[in-house]
């Protein structure tokens, strides 16, 4: 019987950097210390659509977001879509009042204006509840991409 050709061994050195290479995969790069910029960056992206970019410099990006998020927001306005208030009953009422506390400085507006409070009675409306949320939903994305930015996660 023959013996079977034995498989090349890697030299001892291969064997140290296959290790290197793991724990590098498995570490965990270093905290960034928070900045100004990193607070103020999503707190006014949350607040002003697109507000955080035009914070960070990043204009058009700005504008796109500004004129998505209120665009949706107005127009569910515009369907006689229901703006949530903050309540402890429906599970479903809670998310929908989480996510149009997601628009900022517009469900704010809102609210003062007291748009949006009416029992919907048009099929549109039910459309227009979801634009009103989707926006604020949107925008709380935006919010979170300005601190990626602000950080230096995001080029």
């Amino acid at each position: 019987m023959a013996d079977a050709p034995d498989k090349p061994k890697p030299a001892s050195g291969m064997k140290d950097a296959g290790k290197e290479d793991a724990k590098q995969k498995d570490a965990k790069p270093a905290p960034r210390p928070l900045t100004a910029i990193a607070v103020a960056a999503p707190l006014a992206a949350w607040l002003v659509p697109g507000g955080g970019h035009f914070l960070l410099g990043r204009w058009g990006r700005g504008l796109l977001l500004m004129v998505s998020v209120t665009s949706m927001f107005v127009l569910g306005i515009l369907m006689e879509g229901k703006v949530y208030t903050a309540n402890t009953g429906d599970i479903l009422d809670m998310l929908g009042f989480a996510g149009d506390l997601g628009a900022g400085a517009l469900y704010l507006i809102t609210r003062a204006m007291e748009w949006g409070r009416g029992s919907i009675q048009l099929a549109s409306a039910d459309y227009g509840t979801k634009y009103i949320v989707v926006a604020g939903l949107l925008n709380v994305i935006c919010a979170v991409d300005a601190y990626h930015i602000a950080v230096g996660e995001k080029p």
